[in-house]
């Protein structure tokens, strides 16, 4: 098994242990049993539970935003920002990223360690990829911002839903309304920020 498959199943062991028993039950001992390995072996990719759920969070938030290939870096900024924002939407997706956030806020006094970590590998990386490909927007005038980092975050809160609500409703939504959301956000963030789409 080469160490980009260990790290998968490892990873895919792990959202199943935290989708069955929660953060508090998402030890180490745990994650090696579901993946079949020894905890050794586990610590040798990952070196304790925080740096295991940085692994997830990581994983997780490329299904959300994810880079583009340089043959996508050369499509129109619309298609770009729709593909940066809508890679891997499928059912299902958001069960496990609204489990860690539900554990998450539920342990916040006990982990304040893990809330960063889903602040710094959810919302905020998300935010640096979308500013990216803005900033790499305006460098190649096709496309005039101020302050790309505010751009982006706006971008991102008109794209995605609601995760308070998610959380609240226990439901992760309609995909196809999802994609179309998506759609719509960017076009009309690019016809306001700009006057082209």
């Amino acid at each position: 098994m080469t160490a980009a498959e260990r790290e998968a199943v490892i990873l895919d062991a792990t959202e199943k242990v935290l989708l069955a028993s929660g953060l508090s039950g998402t030890t180490m001992s745990a994650v090696a049993r579901e993946a079949g390995m020894s905890k050794r072996t586990l610590y040798a990719v990952f070196d304790g539970r925080t740096a295991l759920f940085g692994g997830v969070l990581r994983r997780l938030g490329a299904r959300v935003v994810r880079p583009l290939d340089p043959e996508e870096r050369e499509l129109s900024l619309s298609v770009r920002l729709k593909r940066l924002l809508g890679p891997d939407l499928a059912p299902g997706i958001c069960a496990a990223p609204l489990e860690l956030v539900r554990a998450v806020l539920a342990e916040a006094p006990r982990a304040p360690e893990l809330v960063e970590l889903l602040i710094e590998e959810g919302p905020r990386s998300y935010g640096r990829a979308v500013r990216h490909e803005l900033d790499r927007a305006v460098a190649r005038q096709e496309i005039r911002l101020s302050d790309t980092g505010r751009a982006a975050d706006l971008l991102l809160d008109m794209a995605l839903p609601c995760s308070l609500e998610n959380l609240l409703r226990g439901t992760e939504g309609d995909i196809a309304g999802l994609r179309d959301r998506i759609e719509l956000a960017v076009d009309v963030f690019l016809s306001g920020a700009d006057g082209r789409v």
